[in-house]
Formats: structure tokens, sequence, C-alpha cells
């Protein structure tokens, strides 16, 4: 079978070779479709993402549907807990110490022809879903557990501050819960336009300087209650910091280049923030199913570019330059 594996910044290359052979409790799926994530961009420009570094050939991809053995089709939770663990046991597989990562660290991804994969991570879609759907099940399950982080009300007004898959995601689902006025913020203008096609009342340039304060007008100088930043840039977390009401939260979703996060702590401490970061996800699949199977999400919309898996260093240049929003890799 045919796989692509990163050997080093920016170097990817098609292998040749066996088909993988399932451990116990495993099935093979025949991969379909697989997305290119932000995470995966940091270990395809900096061979490697925080600490966990590239030491040997890793085949990427964690976006992913495919076809089960018994020919259902599927997509595929990436994360594999260990189950047992105190944080596995508390409800939080999302934080297991032990914890495997399909595309990250010594374990091997989707960019695969054929993967061998839990039995019990595998979840049917319907037929009205298409491969690419199933693959963006992945970054929903990032963008419902996000919401779920920021306790949204009906009636809140929201700012969504990165407007790239997971940010545009956030957004439907902050509509969807009953959001009021949402507030996009990216420096890409495409990125802002696809935001107000799917839902924002305003969008707001930060390439401008003037971010914080037209946040500010758009609502009366009070700020939005919850900010979810999903961008991964420093300046991303100031604005959110910078437009969050008192007594607020600051949802942290994004993954920073240099592996450093900060905001101005008296800022912070006078309107007594709440903040959390995002850990990936958990118990979302069945949701994001239903979500997108019953037209409430549209992910479909969000999928600009496709590539062959001959063709996948070229995705990840397009996705890597911010082309577009979501680039797919289809095999």
């Amino acid at each position: 079978m045919r796989c692509v594996r990163l050997h080093a910044v920016g170097d990817l290359r098609i292998h040749d070779e066996p088909l993988p052979v399932p451990g116990e409790r495993q099935g093979i799926v025949r991969v379909k479709a697989v997305g290119v994530c932000g995470s995966d961009l940091h270990w395809f420009s900096e061979a490697g993402i925080g600490d966990a570094q590239l030491t040997h050939p890793l085949v990427l991809g964690h976006e992913f549907a495919g076809e089960s053995e018994d020919g259902q089709r599927v997509a595929v939770d990436p994360a594999l807990p260990c189950g047992h663990c105190e944080f596995c046991l508390q409800g939080n597989p999302n934080l297991c110490v032990s914890l495997l990562f399909a595309g990250h660290g010594g374990q091997d991804g989707a960019l695969q022809e054929y993967i061998a994969w839990n039995k019990q991570n595998l979840y049917s879609i319907p037929d009205s879903m298409t491969d690419a759907d199933g693959a963006m099940l992945e970054p929903l399950g990032v963008a419902i557990h996000a919401v779920d982080l920021g306790k949204l009300k009906a009636g809140m007004t929201v700012g969504v501050f990165g407007c790239g898959p997971i940010g545009l995601l956030i957004l439907q689902l902050a509509r969807l819960v009953g959001a009021t006025k949402i507030i996009a913020s990216d420096i890409l203008p495409h990125r802002l336009d696809a935001a107000k096609s799917l839902g924002a009342n305003h969008a707001v340039l930060a390439a401008s300087g003037s971010e914080v304060e037209e946040i500010r007008a758009a609502t009366q100088g009070r700020g939005v209650d919850v900010a979810f930043e999903a961008a991964g840039k420093q300046g991303a977390v100031d604005a959110a910091v910078g437009a969050v009401r008192p007594g607020g939260k600051v949802i942290l979703a994004g993954i920073p280049d240099d592996d450093k996060t900060s905001f101005t702590a008296s800022v912070a401490r006078r309107k007594g923030l709440t903040i959390k970061l995002v850990r990936r996800m958990k118990h979302t699949y069945p949701r994001a199913i239903d979500l997108v199977s019953k037209g409430l999400v549209d992910v479909r919309a969000l999928v600009t570019h496709r590539f062959s898996l001959d063709q996948s260093a070229e995705a990840f240049c397009v996705a890597q330059r911010r082309e577009g929003l979501k680039v797919i890799i289809e095999l």
C-alpha cells in the first residue's frame, strides 16, 4: 500500500509499504479522506509540536474517514486513551497520561491507504454524509469541546478570534446554542467572508489595528461574554482578553508556533476572567454525526481544496499558505 511519511521539515515522501496487521481489538480501515489540520502543519513546518519532536519518518493525519472491513462507512476517532488511568476514569480521556494519537509522536496517522485502528473508535456515518464530511467530524469535535468549556447560554454575545475551520465551526455552534450576537475576527478577508456567510453578525479585520475598539463599539462598550481564540497567534489571544467583558471567559483553542501563550495579567486579573485551554475533545463523535446529518452544522462549506495522496506535499503547502479554508486529501 502507499503512504506518505514526513522525514524532516517540509519533506513528505510517498512510500510503498506492507499492509498493516491489526492488533487485538483492532480492525483495518480503508482510508478515504484525510483533513489537513493546523497541528499537522506544525509537524510539517517545525518537525514537531510542543515537546513532541520528529524522531523517525511519521505518517501524519488524524482527521479521517473510510470504510471498515465489514463494508461500513466510518468516521474515526484518532485518540486512543488507556481507559484506566485517573483521568480516563474521571471521564476525561482527552487528558489521559498514556494517550496515543494518530499522526503524533510515535503513532502513525491516516495518510496511508489502510490503517489498523481500534474498533471502538469507528463510528458509522449515514449515506447522506460524504467521506470528507466524515473527516470533518474531528475538527467539529474540537469545536464542540471548546463550546462545552465556554458554557454558552442563549442570548450571549460571543467573539471568535481566528476564522479557520475550528473557529468557523465554533461560530456555527454558538449560533445553534442561541448566541444573539457573534463577532468574528481574522487577518484574512476571505475567512471573514466565510464567517459572515455562516452567521457572524459582525466581522472585524484584525490587521486593522483597532480590533478591540471595534468589538467593544459593537457591544456598546460592554465586551463579549465568551471569547474563543482559534488562531494560535499571540495577537488573537491579546484581542480575546481585551474584548471580553469583566467576569467573562476566554477559551484558548489555538496552538501557538513558539509553544508559548501569554496575556496581560493586570487586564485579566482586574476583569476576573476565567481562562480555559482546549485539549482536543472527548465523547463528541455521536453528537457531531447527529449535528451534521441533521443539517444543523455545515462542514461541507468549509472544504475548499481537494488533493490526491500523490499531491500531499502540494496540499500541505496550500494549507500552510492559509489559502481557502479546509484542505482534504482523498485516497
